[in-house]
């Protein structure tokens, strides 16, 4: 870092005159602020400030659409070699162990973040265009064209310096924790309920969080699901507590497992016998990666800030005071009272689970209505142009989206991958029964069809390459969200009610679904505030405070409406370990999209999204201000889910 550089500053005021006094003053300090010895001496910096300003004009111009396509190649292209080189960890099937786990944290280009300083091209960006911070951005953004949005955007695209070493670690433990995730299927043939039955085939195994809580969503049109129901939410709990046999995961046992009380074969397991700790140790892990990221980082010393103010383009206050409202919100009692008649008994805590309320047949039945239509993925890949066109697209737009989508089948749970450059396409993935894609690979499907459409035309249709993509992850979700709920209608087995009560069972299962991620999402940010506040904590320690967090925000939260929960269920995601942080992203997706939904009631939804995922990477509050006219906020959601009520009630 240079400490000096009035002299730089006043040679520039010298040479360009008062007219670009801000941009020299801004511009001399980013670059200082970043500049190290083994870039140069003082002299050096100087020189370079000298040279390489550009005074505001045509130049200025060319510079940075130089530098935006200077980005768009480099990044592009190593995001697609990244993505072919991970394929084969990613998808179910053609496992070479030793080999793909190589090739999936192989990295071309280990120290990019620092070449781009070693070979001064992040310092010709720093000096010419404002590296501007969120504050400024949320207070002004709001008056800056397209071509101001690509200079802060490009200025943004040089962060933090990180060592060669440090991104390799990164990229081996972010990797070793999603594969930890990707693998941790339950084996569930000898699981029993309270009655003593099995009803999975012996050769079952439930990813989780994901396929167990699909699982005991199943269960609800089902007679006998409600024992099943409690049995999946004790294997939740053991997976939670790290209390899953051993003898269970490596299929030795052939007598049935009793998750509720633990046993196998009556006898019970002791805490040796147990997967134990392995959850936590991952999540230090990854809490201990963080750490090492923190001193690069001196604007947003740790992952929380980082998280919010550069990837979210959210303050933290702001989200934790969003999902607290939501969970806070008065309509939710009416809600409670609305379900308990709906399924007919109390409420236990599993049925934060339950969104469908529109749902009025057997996940058989659903499996049925898939297999009649798209048989595979590969049938759901080809149909994907009709599918569009059932959906509003015109056949041009149809065809051009629809074509560049590749379905694949995933190792764990479904997603969706994006191209960085227009000669590419989007990726798709998600899972499937044995013999067929099934409704849950289906429902999954749909969702990850909402990211790509989503992807792909905020790639090719965006205003220019530096605003490609969504604000931020939330932003996506909404569009997967909304697209998951056009499942039904794809199938052609949608409701006949009007549009009125369909938009009011669209209400009522957003607001579902959005309560129950809520407060995972929570969880997750105590759990890492709790962890910066006592960075030393065993894997034994953060079991214990998880739990713990899980307990206090039931009881806050939810104990009223469901019960007390014994499962510790807000604990159960996954995410948690795979993709720190990445939870209320999920929230935020639900409230933004039922927004979003709401605002196309009257309108076209193939015309709408395009034009949405069009408006180019601002930032998340001023995005939703353009695509539906207001804030990011859950009073609509929270209003018309309870107006929804009234509807499904008369």
């Amino acid at each position: 870092m240079v400490t000096h550089s009035t002299s730089a500053v006043t040679t520039l005021f010298e040479k360009f005159g008062p007219g670009e006094r801000t941009r020299i003053e801004r511009g001399v300090a980013q670059v200082a602020a970043r500049w190290k010895l083994v870039d140069g001496t003082h002299e050096e910096f100087e020189k370079f400030c000298q040279e390489r300003f550009v005074a505001t004009g045509p130049d200025l111009v060319r510079l940075l659409a130089r530098i935006e396509g200077a980005l768009e190649q480099i990044n592009g292209h190593l995001y697609e070699m990244h993505r072919t080189l991970r394929r084969h960890s990613d998808l179910a099937g053609d496992d070479f162990p030793g080999i793909d786990d190589m090739l999936a944290t192989f990295d071309p280009a280990p120290d990019l973040s620092e070449q781009f300083y070693r070979q001064k091209l992040a310092f010709v960006a720093l000096l010419n265009f404002e590296r501007a911070t969120l504050d400024s951005m949320l207070k002004e953004g709001a008056g800056w064209d397209v071509d101001r949005w690509a200079e802060v955007r490009v200025a943004q695209a040089f962060g933090a310096r990180i060592p060669k070493e440090l991104a390799e670690k990164a990229r081996k433990v972010g990797h070793e924790c999603q594969q930890w995730v990707s693998h941790f299927h339950i084996p569930v043939g000898t699981l029993v309920d309270s009655t003593g039955k099995r009803w999975f085939s012996t050769d079952r195994a439930l990813l989780t969080h994901w396929l167990v809580r699909e699982e005991i969503k199943a269960q609800y049109n089902d007679p006998a699901g409600l024992p099943r129901q409690r049995a999946l939410a004790s294997v939740m709990a053991r997976a939670i507590d790290g209390g899953v046999p051993n003898a269970i995961m490596n299929r030795s046992a052939s007598e049935n497992w009793d998750p509720q009380h633990n046993t196998i074969g009556g006898i019970a397991i002791q805490p040796d016998e147990t997967m134990g700790l392995a959850r936590y140790e991952r999540w230090i892990e990854q809490f201990n990666l963080a750490r090492e990221f923190d001193a690069h980082y001196p604007e947003h010393p740790t992952a929380i800030a980082r998280k919010f103010e550069l990837a979210r383009e959210m303050s933290e206050r702001d989200v934790e005071r969003l999902l607290t409202d939501l969970l806070d919100h008065p309509m939710r009692k009416d809600l409670a009272v609305y379900l308990r008649k709906r399924l007919g008994r109390d409420l236990e805590p599993f049925d934060i689970y339950f969104d469908d309320i529109a749902e009025a047949r057997p996940a058989s039945e659903l499996d049925t209505a898939v297999a009649t239509k798209f048989p595979d993925e590969k049938a759901f890949q080809a149909a994907l142009p009709q599918v569009l066109r059932g959906l509003g697209y015109s056949a041009e737009d149809s065809d051009f989206l629809g074509s560049r989508i590749k379905v694949e089948i995933a190792r764990g749970s479904g997603h969706a991958m994006r191209p960085l450059l227009t000669e590419y396409g989007a990726w798709l993935r998600t899972s499937r029964l044995k013999d067929q894609l099934g409704w849950d690979g289906f429902d999954t499907a749909m969702h990850e069809l909402g990211h790509n459409l989503e992807q792909l035309c905020s790639t090719y249709f965006a205003p220019r390459p530096a605003l490609r993509n969504v604000p931020n992850t939330a932003c996506t979700e909404a569009f997967a969200f909304l697209y998951q709920s056009l499942g039904k209608r794809v199938l052609g087995i949608e409701a006949t009610d009007g549009a009125e009560r369909a938009f009011a069972i669209d209400s009522v299962q957003t607001m579902l679904a959005a309560c129950q991620i809520a407060g995972p999402s929570l969880l997750e940010l105590h759990v890492w505030r709790w962890l910066y506040a006592n960075p030393t904590a065993t894997a034994v320690a953060l079991r214990t405070e998880v739990l713990a967090i899980a307990d206090r925000l039931w009881k806050r939260f939810y104990q009223r409406d469901f019960g007390a929960d014994s499962y510790r269920l807000l604990a159960a995601y996954q995410h948690m370990i795979g993709h720190p942080l990445y939870l209320a992203d999920y929230t935020l997706g639900h409230v933004m999209s039922h927004q979003i939904r709401s605002f196309m009631r009257t309108k076209d939804i193939a015309t709408e999204t395009r034009r949405i995922t069009s408006i180019g990477r601002l930032t998340p509050e001023l995005w939703m201000k353009r695509a539906v006219g207001e804030g990011i906020s859950v009073a609509p959601l929270a209003t018309e889910s309870a107006r929804a009520l009234e509807v499904l009630t008369r």
